[in-house]
């Protein structure tokens, strides 16, 4: 059975701090992967989760790429997926609600939709924080309180 969260243990993942290594800018640098640019961060979260930053960018399509904050669960061998930035390159269908955009938009993790079997992030809600994806990224780092080392700057490479 797959590992399943309340929206109160989503959001108290969420706001877990989540310190970043010093060298965290040169970390999240994406490299070239087949088609598409791609990078991982683990990061622990001050109450001893374990975090994994995914990010992940289309070569040909700019407006193609996720910003995903993951938990790996405690003896877990999984990855359950909390938030995902994605950029505006398809249509988005949130399928209980019935409700279709096209634009760039948010994954969530929902208790809801764990319980009707679809993903733990499918339910979306579209969003104007960010028309890229190194916008994408600053958001991720804001809604998941992400703490930056001393001294960082806020503009990534």
């Amino acid at each position: 059975m797959p590992v399943q969260f309340t929206d109160s243990e989503i959001q108290a993942l969420l706001l877990e701090g989540k310190p970043l290594p010093a060298d965290y800018a040169l970390r999240v640098v994406t490299k070239a992967k087949r088609g598409h640019r791609e990078r991982e961060l683990a990061v622990e979260g001050e109450a001893g989760s374990d975090f994994v930053l995914k990010l992940r960018q289309s070569s040909i399509n700019p407006l193609d790429f996720s910003v995903i904050l993951c938990v790996v669960p405690k003896g877990k061998n999984e990855e359950f997926r909390l938030r995902r930035h994605n950029g505006k390159s398809h249509e988005h269908t949130n399928k209980l609600e019935r409700v279709k955009m096209y634009d760039y938009h948010i994954h969530m993790a929902t208790e809801r939709y764990q319980r009707t079997g679809w993903e733990e992030d499918s339910y979306a809600e579209p969003t104007n924080r960010y028309q890229d994806f190194q916008g994408a990224l600053q958001s991720m780092l804001q809604d998941a309180n992400f703490i930056l080392p001393a001294n960082a700057q806020i503009e990534l490479i």
